[in-house]
């Protein structure tokens, strides 16, 4: 029992202080309002439904080695995409913490279209925790998407984190369950518009938003704003062949500010992310 407590207050400690479990420099820089744009591999970790809107391989690496200036609360991110018939599938895994106290997790999903108006998707987690001289302990749960494409220039998505309700121990809700709901619209071909509801059941819901803005083919410009906590975000993807480096700084209203760095690399994508996605949507329903 001592354990299980243990587990408890250090974990519910580091999330109420970085609670980063949505990653990718590029969802960051919009204050993680993209749950329905969900178009880049690391849309495994926030709505699983958006994978299969991608229809090249894919490979995202995201790595934060001393946000805020400690490396305690170092955390990196790894996904891997591959495009079938049937859906397309991922897979992918999270580390975070230091010696003394540390999370990792694996995650597979699956992503289906259909009739490219709707997309579903569902990711199986597999998260442990690992206490130094204490010991570990790991949960399975289970998180759930969808995409709909209202008009071409319309999209409504939503997802559910931890449906089955996983916890450690006896005691309810150390693993959070998040509603998070929301639109996305272009509003040209290279401009887009988020918005974002996010509600972990635990506390009051959060309000997020964020623009993307391809200004030419190689770069994009982005910023968010968040509450609950408040937040503010900017940041810039280069995207070169089959490259995107995205850079994202953001705020926090306690350990004020702090950088974030990620690829991604596109097997098989010849231009542009928004246009490719569009292409192939398109193509389908022809």
């Amino acid at each position: 029992m001592k354990v299980v407590l243990l587990f408890i207050t250090i974990s519910g400690f580091i999330i109420e202080i970085f609670p980063q479990y949505s990653p990718g420099a590029k969802q960051i820089s919009l204050a993680n309002s993209d749950v329905a744009l969900a178009n880049d591999v690391f849309t495994l970790f926030n709505n699983p439904a958006g994978l299969s809107q991608i229809r090249w391989r894919e490979i995202g690496v995201y790595y934060s080695p001393a946000p805020f200036e400690l490396s305690e609360l170092a955390n990196g991110y790894a996904a891997y995409l591959e495009p079938f018939s049937f859906g397309s599938v991922a897979i992918g895994g999270m580390t975070y913490g230091f010696d003394l106290y540390r999370e990792a997790k694996v995650i597979l999903g699956y992503s289906y279209n259909y009739d490219n108006i709707f997309f579903a998707g569902v990711s199986a987690n597999y998260h442990t925790f690992s206490i130094k001289n204490y010991g570990s302990n790991g949960v399975f749960y289970l998180n759930f998407g969808g995409l709909a494409y209202i008009i071409d220039e319309l999209r409504w998505g939503f997802s559910v984190s931890n449906i089955n309700r996983a916890s450690l121990g006896n005691d309810d809700d150390q693993i959070p369950m998040i509603l998070s709901t929301g639109f996305s619209y272009d509003l040209m071909k290279e401009f887009s518009l988020n918005f974002a509801l996010e509600k972990d059941i635990r506390y009051k819901p959060s309000v997020q938003f964020g623009i993307n803005y391809d200004i030419i083919e190689y770069l994009s410009l982005r910023i968010g704003a968040s509450n609950e906590p408040s937040r503010y975000s900017a940041g810039v993807g280069i995207n070169y062949s089959i490259l995107s480096l995205d850079y994202a700084v953001f705020t926090h209203p306690d350990l004020g500010l702090t950088h974030q760095a990620g690829i991604v690399i596109s097997f098989g994508r010849e231009g542009s992310r928004v246009n490719e996605i569009r292409k192939n949507l398109k193509k389908s329903i022809n």
